[in-house]
């Protein structure tokens, strides 16, 4: 019999935050430590954003942040800040099951569009959101000011 699909978590806690911090650090680089990621959790999460994980075996193996806003170009839209898998759990359904999750929990709140931004460089994960039928809509330009 095949192993059940692994549920897929809110991370609501500060520990259940911190938890996702190493396969979050692979994304998001710049991030220095577990406080420092859970105190911006925190901060988006009053804003709306909200954090969810894959476990597997009792380890966190795929982190993705979302928010689900208004946007006059798109109407209701879930917006996926970040949708990484650590390394070591590439390649074997885990980013396909957390990505799946996501639509059906879009569709559920109702949105009309599902859409996210994915950083030129990331090839593997670009093959990955094709073989899933999403589509390039749009260039997404930034202009940092800080």
């Amino acid at each position: 019999m095949p192993d059940a699909l692994p549920a897929v978590h809110l991370a609501t806690t500060p520990e259940s935050i911190a938890r996702c911090f190493p396969v979050m650090h692979e994304l998001r680089t710049a991030l220095n430590n577990s406080e420092e990621f859970v105190a911006l959790v925190q901060q988006q999460q009053a804003e709306g954003f909200q954090l969810a994980f894959l476990e597997r075996d009792g380890e966190v193996v795929t982190v993705t942040g979302f928010r689900v806003q208004h946007m006059l170009v798109s109407g209701l839209t879930m917006y996926v800040d970040d949708l990484v898998t650590g390394k070591a759990f590439r390649s074997q359904g885990n980013g396909k099951v957390m990505l799946d999750w996501l639509i059906a929990t879009a569709r559920a709140q109702g949105c009309q569009t599902f859409s996210l931004d994915s950083g030129t460089h990331r090839h593997d994960a670009h093959a990955f959101y094709f073989r899933e039928r999403m589509r390039v809509s749009s260039f997404h330009f930034m202009l940092p000011l800080a």
